[in-house]
């Protein structure tokens, strides 16, 4: 009898064991879980809260529009979506122009006068206002978007401003500094500036547009060459200053990568050939050395393609920006294989003395590499994005609102 219950306390205190067991590995799951969703749900509520606010804008836009049509006065709704345009264009804001346009479409012609606009330069007071020119003038794509959304855009674009200047005129002119600075350095400056002047170019196919001459007597082109002198000759010296510092960095590379392929990791036999030939490790030293040599061979080379380059407009638009990237692509590539190299160097003549090596040297390479591509990386991902990427000139949905 006493073994019978002795062996029935040891189950049931198996049980018990198990149970805590099962409830520690929940409380884990579910501490795990809490945490998890600690990092990730900040992130996820963010988005939708900014979804959720999109939407309640959308609407609340939607339901003034339709408010103000309601009134049957056409004066009023003029004057208010008038309104609402000019300053919606002045903040990119597409989506507010997408709905006063869907709501009332006649409010596209809509040139409201300067005189009443205080907080416009003297030489402006007195314009008319147009939708698209105004979109150009303070470089707002998303606006100037809407072009693709309309039929027959291109007679919205080539619109003559009071005869004084057309579309041109106003893309050959400098953008506003806080549009400037939404791209990095002068270079990616100047180069987004003509692509602003190619694109509105592009939709005007008549030749007197583009030769027409403003109270001035300058052409677009002349205009755009005028007001781009100083942001050329920044873009000149951001690109000099870029290609320099990193030329040095390039040659370095080079001169240590040429010295360490006559320079072997533990020598050489009688007969000339390395003594570590047919370790694997030392097979990726000389893989990696050739790999930092080509390569910052190759950077050096694109980097004084840069320094003699003649520096024209046109080369900001897409030489340049290609070159800097190839110059820079490669210079990490060389930076990586020279960290490698010199790993697997270490890692051969330290082995059979210290076995733990190899994970010390991993984590020391990948130091200085990940360095650069943090501090240059940013960078590179703009050059590729704004030179090969997709224009930021395009159709932003399928809806015609026009």
């Amino acid at each position: 009898m006493n073994n019978t219950e002795g062996a029935t306390d040891s189950v049931v205190i198996s049980i018990n064991n198990n149970e805590r067991a099962t409830d520690s590995k929940e409380s884990l799951s579910r501490i795990f879980r809490k945490n998890a969703l600690g990092c990730v749900a900040p992130i996820v509520k963010r988005t939708y809260d900014i979804k959720v606010n999109e939407n309640r804008s959308n609407l609340l836009v939607e339901r003034i529009c339709e408010i103000v049509i309601e009134k049957g006065d056409h004066d009023k709704a003029w004057t208010i979506l008038g309104s609402a345009l000019v300053t919606a264009v002045k903040y990119g804001t597409h989506e507010l122009i997408e709905q006063c346009i869907l709501t009332y479409p006649s409010i596209i012609w809509y040139d409201g006068d300067n005189d009443r606009r205080f907080d416009e330069p003297k030489e402006r007071r007195g314009y008319r206002f147009s939708l698209f020119l105004e979109a150009i003038r303070h470089r707002q794509e998303r606006v100037y978007n809407l072009v693709y959304q309309m039929s027959g855009h291109k007679v919205f674009a080539a619109t003559p401003h009071d005869g004084l200047e057309n579309a041109l005129h106003i893309a050959g002119k400098l953008a506003p500094t806080h549009r400037l600075d939404v791209v990095t350095g002068a270079a990616l400056q100047m180069q987004r500036e003509l692509q602003w002047f190619q694109e509105v170019e592009k939709l005007i196919t008549e030749l007197s547009y583009k030769e027409a001459e403003n109270k001035e007597e300058k052409t677009p082109r002349m205009l755009f060459t005028i007001e781009h002198k100083q942001l050329l000759k920044e873009g000149q010296q951001w690109m000099k200053d870029t290609a320099s510092s990193c030329t040095v960095v390039a040659a370095l590379i080079v001169t240590m990568a040429f010295a360490a392929a006559f320079t072997l990791p533990g020598g050489n036999q009688d007969d000339g050939t390395p003594l570590f030939l047919n370790k694997k490790t030392f097979m990726l030293f000389i893989v990696s050395d050739a790999i930092a040599l080509f390569s910052s061979s190759t950077s050096v080379l694109t980097f004084l393609g840069i320094l003699t380059s003649r520096y024209a407009e046109a080369d900001f638009l897409y030489a340049l920006p290609k070159r800097l990237t190839i110059g820079l692509i490669s210079l990490f590539i060389s930076i990586a294989a020279t960290m490698i190299a010199f790993s697997s160097a270490l890692a051969l003549m330290l082995k059979h003395k210290v076995t733990w090596i190899a994970a010390p040297l991993v984590i020391a390479t990948s130091i200085p590499v990940c360095l650069f591509g943090l501090l240059q990386f940013p960078l590179l991902v703009e050059l590729v994005k704004s030179t090969y990427g997709r224009s930021i000139f395009h159709r932003q949905n399928t809806r015609w609102i026009h």
